[in-house]
């Protein structure tokens, strides 16, 4: 079966699929599956039987065609149909609960960014990738992955993906209840103070920043009863992105003020970046510019203290999806700066390196 009949009975599945014939469509995509020589072709048809599947709850079969659609996409040797693979692996493992497989796979998707298609499965990817956390009750990294493919279906007006990730909020929202009544009933302090925190990060994720105040002054009383100072700095983040949204910009900056001093007085460098972060944003707002530039330098010294810049082209690691490689000294780089320098030794201090793909 050549190209041009390959698309034509693609197409004629799509058809009867669509027609809710779903069974002869199955059978239609499956004769291409056999007969067709157009790697492209086989590739869009085992995407068509992935998605049908999925759609059936036939979880398994949707896993096997995912394996082999790996295998054609490896044969094209084209980076937006590895991607795309490398995803459908990760959400057919979701499907059937294998969360740290799917926490692997929707990694290898991030870490091969840098084409159109790959950049427009970004909130797909994080969806999936919030699911396996959630299935894992890794609340906090769930919700972070959430809000950003909440993001990303907000900036692409992507109202399918807007409701997926609403149900899984939903789903987030009904164990976060169950935690908190097992944290109650057994006077879980720490516990309680964790899920009021995650209660007010969900509210605040639906810009629903009245509902998420109190339940930020709740967790961010517990926090404090319990000594918890970097809890405190958490809720105090998420506090100044409330009054960032409602443009409250000087409030803002006193939840930031009290956040920072937390912060260094735990020398948890993390935090500051993030405050350095925020900061800017506000100060470029406000078109303060003494004030954004003090920011964006001690924003780019905590990169520096925590070596989170590339030792090659030297910048800075995570601003944008990048493909990375550690070397066994533990120093991470650009991929693309490795390969094209062919160093086979670490610049940051000189140790081996391992050959290259190692990650």
């Amino acid at each position: 079966m050549g190209q041009d009949q390959t698309k034509q009975q693609i197409e004629k599945g799509l058809h009867l699929y669509q027609s809710n014939q779903t069974e002869k469509a199955l059978r239609v995509w499956m004769r291409v599956l056999e007969k067709s020589a157009d790697p492209a072709g086989r590739f869009r048809v085992l995407g068509c039987l992935i998605t049908a599947h999925a759609e059936m709850g036939r979880y398994k079969d949707m896993l096997k065609f995912a394996v082999v659609q790996i295998d054609t996409a490896r044969e094209l040797e084209d980076p937006d149909f590895l991607t795309e693979s490398y995803l459908n692996l990760a959400r057919s493992n979701e499907k059937l609960c294998e969360f740290q497989k799917t926490i692997s796979y929707c990694k290898t998707c991030l870490n091969m960014q840098g084409t159109t298609v790959s950049l427009q499965l970004n909130g797909q990817v994080s969806l999936s990738m919030g699911n396996a956390f959630l299935g894992l009750s890794i609340f906090q990294k769930a919700l972070e992955c959430f809000e950003k493919a909440l993001r990303y279906a907000h900036n692409n007006d992507d109202k399918m993906l807007e409701c997926r990730v609403c149900c899984s909020l939903g789903n987030f929202y009904t164990q976060i209840k169950e935690s908190m009544k097992i944290a109650l009933q057994h006077g879980d302090r720490p516990l309680q103070a964790l899920c009021l925190l995650c209660f007010a990060d969900i509210h605040r994720s639906r810009r629903d920043v009245q509902t998420a105040f109190p339940r930020y002054d709740s967790s961010m009383s517990i926090m404090t009863e319990i000594g918890n100072r970097l809890g405190l700095v958490q809720v105090l983040l998420g506090m100044t992105k409330c009054w960032m949204i409602q443009k409250e910009l000087d409030k803002a900056l006193e939840s930031i003020e009290k956040a920072q001093e937390l912060a260094e007085g735990l020398g948890n460098k993390l935090s500051l970046l993030k405050l350095h972060c925020l900061c800017e944003r506000i100060y470029r707002t406000k078109e303060q510019q003494r004030e954004l530039r003090d920011h964006v330098v001690k924003f780019h010294e905590c990169v520096e203290e925590m070596e989170l810049y590339c030792g090659m082209c030297g910048e800075s690691i995570g601003e944008k999806n990048n493909q990375l490689q550690a070397l066994p000294c533990s120093h991470f780089f650009h991929l693309k700066c490795l390969q094209t320098n062919g160093t086979r030794g670490c610049p940051n201090c000189r140790r081996l390196s391992v050959k290259p793909g190692y990650v």
